[in-house]
């Protein structure tokens, strides 16, 4: 047994010790096209993703817009995080060559001629208008769009907005700061060009062939080209006329760079996102302060609930002793009606069931997330733990409802069941249902296609309400908890309530104080760790 113990150490601490990045995808090694190896490729391929917008709430597949598309269009495959995430990956025209540099290459043109209607125009100014933003990959890596602030503090986004307006007033909106040629008021320009550097890691140290790319940045431009066949990226920002009056033509185009780093490692590759994104360092500070102060408050009320008290401590610690105790007083009068089962048992039982398997699905999802199985690479994966979780813990609601329904008295154990498996996920699809339908009708890239509907209700009631059955079978079986003490036959009648002492206000006040020492920090924690 003990040299078992010690190889599979042994083997996780070789396996441990040659990794550098947990499970995700594996990299791909790029070479020269005239040194390209069974274990390298030359050819990159840009995919594009949904356009969103932080003014909508709407996003849209790229294929919404008439940008330029790929003649041989396809689509990889995604998993259900992705799916549900509204993420709608597809191939580009944008095809580079590793170590290539190019030069102002011209993609495509587009031409719109009022005659035959310019509606694709018209939706291409409302997402400029609305500050829509592309989503590119290279390498499973967003393409991200570096700039600067006024403090000069670097920010990368991974979107680059599809273009900028100037307001009627010339007041100068969005990326429109990024160049003074944007000037003309009410004026929308269009970024029709990029130039994309690719930065890579060689792997002439190590023992890989080809190199692995590490960085990808761009930056949006507006050219106004001329000519069918030759362009030069240079000129006047591309402005999209307001009312068009005759034949209006649009060329896209792009340059890329390579560059090498070698310091910069592939497992590290996210870091320069993450560390430049706003809202990702967590505020120590802040949150032990906040943290102090909660516990000082706490230690104030105790303190002034024991000085209080005491003495009615005091008093029921000697009557508890003496053999002629006759009655009690003070609070300790409430002890018998304390586990007296409450008025909506049912619900409560069934909330009880379905808060446990909420809480374990976002632990250990949580949890899985920390230990990097989760990483950003993986695209979503975080979604698809959750609800794979949130399927394979039935059990644990079932269990839980069911005990706490039979410690409450409770005998509709049926009605307990199929409320436990079937109300609140009910209330969640109905509305995510109905939600769905409005995206449909709005052609929004978020809403769920048809297969995947049907995939989640097999989960559900395939795998989750037998599960919850299941739970619900041992959880009945089990002895009722037994209460430390007994509950009085007939209820003590309770008194006139003051205005401050009924429930709602209670619960106002009651949360108000905690809640104002830590909403802000809570911000901040919940923000690091998504």
């Amino acid at each position: 047994m003990e040299r078992c113990l010690r190889l599979l150490l042994l083997l996780l601490g070789s396996g441990l010790g040659s990794a550098f990045y947990l499970p995700g995808l594996a990299p791909v090694s790029f070479c020269e096209e005239q040194k390209v190896k069974d274990n390298c490729k030359s050819q990159i391929e840009l995919l594009v993703n949904r356009l969103d917008s932080a003014e909508s709430v709407l996003p849209y597949e790229y294929d919404a817009f008439d940008f330029c598309k790929d003649e041989n269009e396809r689509h990889p495959s995604e998993n259900l995080g992705q799916v549900l995430f509204g993420e709608r990956i597809a191939s580009s025209p944008y095809k580079f060559t590793f170590n290539k540099n190019e030069t102002c290459q011209k993609v495509c043109q587009k031409t719109y001629d009022p005659k035959s209607g310019v509606s694709a125009l018209d939706f291409i100014k409302k997402g400029i208008q609305l500050n829509y933003q592309h989503h590119w990959i290279i390498d499973n890596m967003p393409v991200t769009w570096c700039y600067y602030f006024e403090d000069g503090q670097k920010y990368c986004s991974p979107g680059f907005p599809v273009g900028c307006t100037i307001t009627a007033d010339g007041r100068v909106k969005d990326a429109c700061v990024i160049n003074s040629e944007f000037n003309k008021k009410d004026t929308i320009y269009l970024f029709n060009h990029v130039d994309i550097i690719i930065t890579y890691h060689s792997g002439k140290d190590e023992n890989w062939d080809g190199a692995r790319l590490v960085a990808a940045r761009l930056e949006p431009k507006s050219y106004k080209h001329t000519g069918d066949k030759a362009i030069k990226c240079e000129g006047p920002p591309m402005e999209i006329p307001k009312d068009l009056t005759s034949k209006f033509q649009i060329t896209y185009s792009y340059s890329v760079i390579f560059q090498e780093n070698d310091t910069i490692k592939w497992a590290s590759r996210w870091d320069y996102i993450l560390e430049s994104m706003q809202h990702t360092n967590i505020q120590w500070f802040s949150i032990m302060n906040s943290l102090v102060i909660v516990l000082f408050l706490s230690g104030m009320v105790a303190m002034i609930m024991l000085r209080t008290l005491h003495k009615d401590i005091a008093r029921y610690n000697q009557i508890d002793s003496s053999e002629d105790a006759q009655e009690e007083f003070g609070w300790k009068l409430v002890h018998g009606d304390i586990f007296r089962p409450p008025m909506k048992g049912m619900l409560l039982s069934v909330f009880l069931g379905q808060g446990t398997q909420i809480f374990i699905m976002t632990f250990i999802t949580l949890f899985l997330a920390c230990l990097g199985f989760l990483s950003p690479a993986n695209r979503g994966a975080l979604m698809t733990c959750a609800v794979v979780l949130w399927v394979l813990l039935g059990t644990p609601a079932g269990y839980v409802s069911a005990r706490m329904y039979k410690t409450f008295g409770g005998e509709r154990w049926k009605s307990n069941v199929l409320l436990t498996a079937l109300l609140c996920p009910g209330i969640i699809f109905a509305d995510f249902f109905v939600m769905n339908v409005i995206l449909l009708a709005k052609g929004s890239s978020a809403a769920i296609p048809f297969g995947t509907l049907v995939a989640i209700l097999a989960m559900w009631f395939g795998i989750s309400v037998p599960l919850t059955f299941l739970g619900a079978y041992f959880g009945f079986k089990e002895r009722a908890i037994e209460h430390p003490v007994r509950t009085n036959q007939i209820p003590r009648q309770i008194p006139t309530q003051s205005f401050f002492t009924k429930p709602f206000p209670g619960i106002i006040m009651g949360g108000i104080l905690p809640f104002g020492c830590i909403f802000i920090q809570l911000f901040f924690i919940l923000n690091s760790i998504w």
